[in-house]
């Protein structure tokens, strides 16, 4: 099954680089939901994903997909439109995945986390804001943020290169 509906939230322009510039970290993250309250879905079947923008001071919905009935039948080419809508996110909850999915989501860059079934979205969120807060994020959020703030020693080793100057 494809993609049938994805709703995009416009934010207005210069709001992630103003997050960016205040040292704040972003990062998206998805959730499988049928609700968009809660995770409630295993990921190769899921009828819908919602997508948060993640700061310390705020979550933000930024997209909401719906993908319709699927059947956990281990059919991999149902899962395509799903990494794509993925695309830049750090983690996708889900009340399960298959090992095939998880190997392709890490491959990805998008670290699969699985919770129990109807845990509430507004939670996990308050939890993930915490581990921003409080400098104590999973591994995966700390690699994420690490990427997306790059990698500070790679200007000293710049900086310790030999310059020639074009004359």
């Amino acid at each position: 099954m494809t993609l049938q509906r994805r709703l995009q939230v416009i934010t207005p322009s210069g709001t992630e680089s103003a997050a960016m510039e205040e040292g704040n970290a972003m990062i998206r993250v998805a959730f499988a939901s049928t609700d968009m309250i809660r995770v409630d879905q295993h990921f190769g079947s899921a009828r819908g994903m919602a997508i948060y923008r993640l700061t310390q001071e705020c979550a933000d919905l930024v997209e909401a997909a719906q993908f319709g009935e699927q059947a956990q039948d281990g059919g991999e080419d149902k899962l395509l439109a799903k990494f794509e809508c993925l695309e830049g996110c750090a983690a996708v909850y889900c009340a399960a995945a298959g090992s095939s999915a998880v190997k392709q989501l890490l491959a990805l860059g998008t670290q699969p986390v699985r919770v129990s079934h109807g845990t509430r979205i507004s939670d996990l969120l308050r939890e993930l804001q915490t581990c921003l807060k409080e400098h104590t994020p999973p591994p995966w959020m700390a690699k994420a943020v690490q990427r997306q703030q790059g990698d500070p020693s790679r200007f000293d080793a710049m900086a310790s290169e030999p310059w020639e100057e074009e004359g």
